[in-house]
């Protein structure tokens, strides 16, 4: 089985981050739309969307996306977005409030395995927030640039006085990403199997894709209900 997580092999400078950063904080911040996942204060704002608003904040697999406005103001963005030789669909920062959580769930089209892959970069963050993945904790750091499978539960919690801020890409497997990530040690022809999903993972991914339905997701839910 692959890794829950895992860091990968580059990292980007904190003083570039944290100027961007500035430029995007006049920005509209918007509430996460998955208001029952989190307690306290959770904002995004886009860098790429599906309509090319910087307050569209969705991300869903399989869509067209475009490049934001803002995204234009922010070359250390692009230069960050333009390091994954490989097709970008929702590009966003999220920021968690202080004294705020993310609750344990699990999110759709985010495992390697299927296709896809959510990078996090921390631009803002301490070693007062917690960020768990398949109930392991992955000690981010600013700068630094990781991956994890958030298809698994996951949560985070922000016990600090002030925001954690992440620029988050969600990208699309290639031949380019397959070499990437088989030097990070990932069996990249490796296929989870449905019953290795417990039952507990198995009801949250269902819980997921019935937000949202569509019939790839109902036909997902059928097999994993087999």
């Amino acid at each position: 089985m692959n890794p829950s997580s895992s860091k990968l092999p580059v990292s980007f400078l904190a003083d570039k981050l944290q100027k961007e950063l500035a430029i995007c904080e006049n920005d509209l911040w918007t509430p996460h739309f998955n208001t029952g996942d989190y307690s306290g204060n959770w904002t995004s704002v886009s860098l790429r969307s599906q309509s090319g608003l910087v307050n569209d904040i969705t991300s869903f697999a399989n869509q067209e996306y475009k490049n934001t406005a803002l995204l234009e103001k922010c070359p250390y963005f692009k230069e960050i977005m333009d390091w994954f030789q490989c097709e970008k669909e929702a590009v966003r920062l999220l920021r968690l409030g202080p004294q705020s959580e993310i609750k344990e769930h699990t999110d759709n089209d985010t495992s390697y395995e299927d296709g896809f892959f959510r990078i996090h970069v921390p631009i803002i963050t301490n070693s007062d927030v917690l960020f768990y993945v398949d109930k392991k904790l992955v000690p981010m750091k600013i700068g630094e640039c990781w991956y994890a499978n958030f298809q698994l539960p996951h949560s985070v919690e922000n016990k600090s006085a002030e925001a954690r801020i992440h620029l988050t890409l969600d990208c699309v497997r290639n031949d380019w990403s397959d070499q990437l990530f088989a030097e990070m040690g990932f069996d990249i022809h490796y296929s989870r199997e449905k019953e290795q999903y417990s039952d507990e993972v198995k009801q949250m991914i269902i819980a997921e894709l019935s937000r949202n339905p569509s019939a790839a997701g109902a036909q997902i839910i059928a097999d994993l209900q087999s």
